[in-house]
């Protein structure tokens, strides 16, 4: 078994400087959050229960999670294999809905559209994203599907 690893932050709700949450239209939900070592977040709720649309906020912060480690398994996949890739842009979008009697994500679609290298194997690269999906440790933690649709081109 490989070693574990921890991870920590730190959530500050800094709306509270805005007010205390007298009713549930009016408070703020900004928050920051730090990583030692790292630039602050600051987030709000989805503008659906009264958040600040500018900033990000829980749901996005999930699906980018989703979409970054599977590129980020794919790119490793692709170096140890030889695939020299040159672009990777992925179009991610995920679906919350009533489910069970919970609001909850339901699906996640990554679509990345992936360019390599002129020679490299065009099979070879497509049939890295269902390892990568497999060795997603964000994919293999939450409990709906994460499917992807990879669009590989040669340039």
């Amino acid at each position: 078994m490989r070693k574990s690893h921890h991870f920590a932050c730190r959530t500050v709700w800094t709306g509270a400087a805005e007010g205390p949450t007298r009713d549930y239209d009016s408070y703020s939900r900004t928050y920051e959050v730090s990583i030692e070592g790292k630039p602050t977040l600051t987030g709000s709720s989805a503008g659906e229960y009264k958040g600040d649309e500018s900033k990000h906020n829980p749901e996005d912060l999930l699906l980018v999670a989703l979409s970054t480690c599977h590129m980020l398994s794919y790119l490793a996949l692709a170096a140890r294999e030889g695939i020299p890739v040159t672009s990777y842009v992925d179009e991610a979008e995920a679906t919350m809905a009533m489910k069970d009697r919970r609001v909850r994500f339901t699906d996640a679609l990554l679509k990345p559209r992936v360019t390599v290298a002129p020679g490299a194997d065009r099979a070879k690269a497509e049939a890295l994203h269902e390892r990568a999906h497999d060795i997603c440790f964000i994919a293999n933690s939450v409990n709906f599907p994460v499917r992807h649709q990879p669009v590989i081109e040669i340039g």
